[in-house]
């Protein structure tokens, strides 16, 4: 892997350009978990369901971009209204195919459809 690309572990600055980045794996799991005010335990509940792939770091540490951070926090809004954790996780998934269908569908609308030569 290129340093330049991911960063330096010998030159702290290195990551400076990764700030903006919202996949950028920049919350280790106890960060994370502050920030989300929820468990380490609910984190790894997220790896298991295959929702959440945190990257990891060279120590083998699980560590989260601010997207999955989005996503974790939706989750956990849905537990907290009472949803079970599987439930939540499946209705999620289903939110995520529906605005990517729709962001299509978009699309598609604003792209100059073919004029039929026979009418």
């Amino acid at each position: 892997m290129d340093e330049a690309q991911h960063g330096s572990t010998d030159n702290p600055g290195g990551h400076a350009g990764n700030l903006d980045d919202d996949d950028y794996p920049s919350y280790s799991m106890g960060a994370a978990a502050a920030a989300l005010g929820v468990t380490q335990a609910f984190l790894r509940a997220l790896d298991t369901a295959q929702l959440l792939t945190p990257q990891r770091s060279d120590g083998g540490h699980r560590r989260y971009s601010r997207y999955q951070l989005r996503i974790a926090a939706r989750v956990r809004e849905l537990v907290d209204q009472g949803t079970a954790l599987d439930a939540a996780c499946r209705i999620i998934i289903l939110e995520d195919q529906l605005a990517e269908a729709q962001q299509i569908n978009a699309e598609l609308r604003q792209t100059p459809q073919p004029t039929d030569p026979t009418e």
